[in-house]
């Protein structure tokens, strides 16, 4: 017969791969939504020569926001509102 402690590490086992194994694959997303939003702002600096520094804070706008991070910093650029 198999134990009860066997059983339930087995079972708390597997909860904890699937665990990270959902963790993963949500930063995955996250990675790459990251890398395109600061990809634009490079490309927007490089090719139309807007001409934004690169400080912490639209790097992070445009890490955590992705694209739509990016399109924001642009447009407030443009705008004159900073960066």
């Amino acid at each position: 017969m198999i134990d009860f402690v066997f059983l339930a590490s087995i079972v708390l086992f597997m909860a904890v791969i699937f665990g990270i194994f959902l963790l993963l694959n949500s930063l995955k997303g996250f990675m790459i939504n990251a890398m395109v939003g600061l990809l634009i702002l490079f490309l927007a600096n490089s090719l139309i020569g807007l001409g934004i520094g690169y400080s912490w804070l639209a790097i992070f706008i445009c890490g955590m926001g992705g694209t739509l991070g990016a399109l924001f910093v642009l447009l407030f650029h443009i705008c004159g509102l900073g960066f």
